[in-house]
């Protein structure tokens, strides 16, 4: 018997015994002895900067040295082989902060590769990155017999097209496609000698079976979209202004618009993404580049006008959004600014007093040495440190320590470009673990290299662990040194989102803060858009940047809310900027360091102040909305902001407003982004209100749907509208804390007329996916024909009891309201508030009782009050006297609703006082009446 056999039958041993144990209770008693022994006898090495161990096919002549160099805390044992990943947790939960084996493991995770795992449902959540990449047999047409072209049909709207000279073709996962094994669509293929066709639900493909080109390769969208735009053809560019555009990788000093990458939506039912120079990720986890050749690696999605689909067939191929954490969806501060242990926790203090919540403290490149002499000496520029400048922060340890005691999660922000200088504490230890001692005995900077699996492996593990160690919960990976690595094709920024995300979960759901590095990125949130410009048209142009971002399957950005750099000072333009904000996937307070351009709301006029403190208040109140859609995101995957035409993709309407969204399930977005008119002291956007009933979350004013208008609002305002049958829950907090934590007290905001359903969300903060997370359910329900709201009991870690109030937008105070739990008749406090009816039920227990309002049958929105938000309009208006009371005398008259309406066109009024007046008298169809001084009788 030869040595290699010997060793490949020792091999086959050791994954059986492994196996066996994984699958056994006995695990976690003799499981840690077990892999030490594996270890000792060689037959097993970590793959460098990957956290992959593998099994030896041949025994090397190093093997009997220890491999577990870098000793690394709060390792968790993984099971993985390329089929799929089974993580061992102790008590089959995954425990925070906890170890689960004795012996200490380097790099990220560690994992072992084994061969038995026989099926995809042994897969295991807790781990986040599987891959599925080799298609099934039945989806592919070609490939094999010397044929230089393979299709792959992965959905009936989704095929993969590819194209080889050597006729080998790419089955390794890619940044863009990591799951390509998914259920075939039915489909049928007429393969004749020179010409082939397939034919889906969706389209049909006709191929001459030469090389590709615009002549060779054809697919036709099948629907009657257009009249003759609808077939794409290989090669040809043509857009004609169809495509509806995805995201960009930074908005750095862009001021307004700016072009838009493609997007797997299309007005004319199809849209081309070539994957063919992409990242690719290796069986063992590391990077690679493509294979030399003429090759095409392409993807077509033609799901018509169904952009919801296709964007679904998108996170099937490349995956879903991960489930944030809940901290991630409250107020961030961050500045660039040299901050002090004393000054910043002084701040932080500050918005405490001013009852404004924060969840996320951010620590801009501050925190590390920039100016010190050492800096200099070493050549460095000062935008990569990895050490903490102990003149600003002394005892760094105790700082974070201090954010968290506040309820806030630290971040750090890291430029990795210029690598480790010598002057950085781990230096030594990153030469001792890179065997670079000459290099540290001459201080030698130590080059960054994305490509390199040993840098990466002590960037992680010792570099950027030792302040996790501290107390650092995530990182801000500030990336802007271009799109080359060692490795043609592997782009750093891929690689860092990659690994940063893989490390962060760790230490439970992970996060990571960095910039979009192309189609894929979305499995690493949070977004990080770059430097903003303070200008108007920054902010004219975020909304839209934000909707069309999930067209590409983007839903997570964070933006530098009221701008970064340069622009001018504007109260009124940073208020508004706040606002859009509360709407926003994430909102981050930001701004460099100029001493003028902060972004504490007391440092702004008092109007401002006031109305930022509110909107950042409000941020927290949504926080439960916010997070039933994250589930929603990373379950059902909807992102939570969806642009209009998602919806109403036929209604040519909902393409034109630009900057109205969906802000998940139950609401629609308006924002403000362009100053107040001198003369009514309102800001104007123009919105399309889709088909039915809407009623606004804060005036109260309802709106007949299914037409364009423009919306008017005081800086106090802001046009955030629900349509009949929404509902939304909000933490019943008038002041919430800090951390986003569940709330002690609910309100669900409710909008009569007709039936409505919303599932809200918690859970206790641990595990790592949306499959993982042990959800807490309250299912709200609301039923129009008996005009009963239910509230059910919940599920899983909520407060024992809570405080429920209930408000019922633009609902008749005087409406007779009647309130149970479990079936028996309570008293309720029901008064008018807003414009509508609120009832408070106290405290109830949380997981028994089922609470029932009842408000009769078919209640519907009322009528609302023109009269009052008229005179409001008027009396705002700067103009003369006379002119206000010849507007009032002509709505007022007693004469039918057009001659009114005549009247009121007849004064010549200026173009936004006649606007915002008629946005209120033509609201709604049902208010026709003459208007009358508020508070006289009729």
């Amino acid at each position: 018997m030869t040595a290699k056999r010997m060793v490949s039958g020792l091999h086959r041993l050791v994954v059986f015994i492994v196996h066996f144990f994984a699958r056994s209770l006995t695990w976690r008693a003799k499981g840690p002895r077990l892999v030490k022994f594996v270890f000792r006898l060689g037959l097993v090495r970590v793959v460098e900067g990957v956290g992959m161990i593998e099994f030896f096919d041949i025994l090397p002549a190093h093997a009997l040295n220890n491999p577990l160099a870098s000793p690394v805390p709060q390792s968790r044992m993984r099971m993985s082989s390329t089929w799929g990943i089974k993580q061992l947790c102790h008590g089959g939960v995954r425990q925070p902060y906890k170890q689960n084996i004795s012996h200490q493991f380097s790099t990220f995770e560690t994992y072992i590769l084994y061969q038995n795992m026989s099926s995809l449902d042994e897969l295991n959540a807790k781990s986040y990155f599987k891959t599925r990449p080799k298609a099934n047999d039945k989806a592919i047409i070609g490939g094999k017999d010397g044929l230089k072209y393979r299709f792959t049909i992965l959905g009936s709207g989704l095929i993969r097209y590819e194209y080889a000279d050597d006729g080998v073709f790419e089955d390794r996962a890619s940044t863009f496609a990591i799951n390509r094994d998914l259920p075939v669509p039915e489909f049928r293929v007429n393969d004749r000698e020179e010409s082939l066709e397939v034919i889906t639900d969706h389209f049909h493909l006709q191929y001459n079976k030469q090389e590709f080109s615009v002549n060779s390769l054809s697919v036709l969208v099948r629907g009657n979209i257009t009249d003759w735009h609808s077939k794409w053809r290989y090669g040809d560019r043509k857009d004609d202004g169809w495509q509806l555009g995805g995201t960009a990788r930074t908005l750095d000093n862009a001021n307004g618009r700016i072009p838009l990458g493609p997007s797997f939506t299309a007005r004319n039912g199809f849209a081309n993404l070539d994957d063919s120079e992409s990242m690719l990720f290796t069986n063992n986890g590391w990077v690679s580049g493509r294979r030399p050749g003429k090759r095409v690696d392409g993807y077509l999605f033609a799901y018509g006008l169904d952009y919801k689909a296709a964007v679904k067939a998108f996170y099937a191929l490349s995956g879903s959004q991960p489930l944030l954490p809940r901290w991630s969806l409250g107020n961030w501060w961050s500045r660039y600014y040299d901050y002090t242990t004393k000054s910043y926790l002084a701040l932080m203090d500050q918005f405490a007093e001013e009852k404004v919540p924060l969840s996320v403290a951010v620590i801009d490149m501050g925190w590390h040495w920039v100016d010190d002499k050492r800096v200099e000496e070493a050549g460095f520029s000062g935008w990569t440190g990895y050490s903490w400048n102990t003149k600003l922060f002394p005892d760094p340890k105790a700082f974070l320590d201090e954010l968290h005691k506040r309820d806030l999660r630290a971040t750090l922000n890291d430029h990795p470009a210029d690598g480790i200088a010598a002057y950085e504490d781990a230096y030594l230890e990153v030469c001792k673990a890179m065997d670079l001692e000459s290099a540290a005995a001459k201080k030698d900077p130590i080059a960054f290299e994305a490509a390199s699996k040993k840098f990466l492996d002590a960037y992680f593990g010792i570099v950027l662990r030792r302040l996790e160690d501290e107390g650092v919960d995530f990182w801000w990976v500030d990336w802007q040194q271009g799109e080359t690595s060692a490795i043609k094709g592997v782009d750093p920024l891929w690689v860092l989102n990659h690994f940063h995300f893989l490390q962060n979960a760790r230490n439970g759901r992970a996060l990571t803060f960095s910039r979009y590095a192309g189609p894929g990125s979305h499995r690493y949130p949070v977004g990080f858009s770059g430097d903003t410009i303070v200008t108007w048209e920054s902010l004219d142009f975020q909304p839209e940047f934000t909707a069309t971002s999930s067209n590409i399957g983007y839903g997570w950005w964070s933006h530098d809310i009221g701008g970064h750099m340069n622009g001018y000072k504007d109260d009124e333009l940073e208020t508004r900027w706040v606002q859009l904000g509360v709407f926003s996937p994430i909102l981050r307070l930001h701004s460099n360091n100029n001493p003028w351009n902060t972004k504490e709301p007391w440092k702004y006029n008092d109007e401002a102040n006031l109305i930022m403190k509110n909107a950042l208040r409000l941020r927290h109140r949504l926080i439960p909305y916010i997070y039933s859609m994250n589930v929603r995101s990373a379950r059902d995957d909807e992102p939570l902001i969806q642009p209009l035409y998602w919806g109403y993709p036929k209604v040519g309407e909902a393409y034109n407003a630009k900057n109205t969204f969906f802000f998940g399930s139950e609401l629609f977005v308006a924002p403000m982004t362009s100053k107040r008119e001198p003369s009514t002291l309102r800001a104007r956007t123009r919105a399309w209100l889709p088909p039915g009933r809407h009623v606004d979350m804060f005036s109260g004013i309802v709106y007949d749907g299914d037409r364009e208008l423009h919306l008017h609002r005081r800086l106090d305002e802001y046009a955030v509208l629900l349509r009949e049958g929404s509902i939304v829950p909000l933490d019943g907090a008038e002041n919430p804390g800090n951390g986003g934590n569940n709330p002690e007290s609910i309100e669900i905001v409710v909008a009569v007329g007709a039936d409505g359903k919303f599932e809200l969300h918690e859970d206790d903060g641990g595990g790592s996916t949306v499959y993982e997370v042990k959800l807490s359910t309250t299912v709200i329900t609301f039923k129009q024909s008996e005009g009963t709201l239910t509230i059910s009991p919940a599920s899983g870690s909520v407060p024992e009891k809570r405080d429920w109030r209930v408000t019922f937008l633009a609902l008749d105070p005087a409406t007779k309201v009647r309130a149970s739990i479990n079936g028996s008749e309570i008293e309720s406090n029901a008064k008018a508030e807003h414009g509508g009816l609120s009832v408070v039920l106290g405290q109830v227990p949380s997981s028994t009782s089922k609470i029932e309002i009842h408000l009769g049958q078919n209640p519907q929105l009322a009528l609302t009050d023109v009269s009052t938000h008229v005179f409001r309009i008027i009396d705002d208006s700067q103009m003369d006297y006379n002119t206000k009371s010849a507007i009032w005398d002509a709505l007022s008259a007693k004469v039918p609703f057009n001659n009114r309406l005549a009247r009121l066109q007849a004064l010549n009024l200026e173009e936004n006082l006649m606007g915002a007046i008629s946005e209120m008298v033509l609201a709604d169809e049902r208010s026709s009446a003459p208007l009358k001084i508020p508070g006289e009788e009729a």
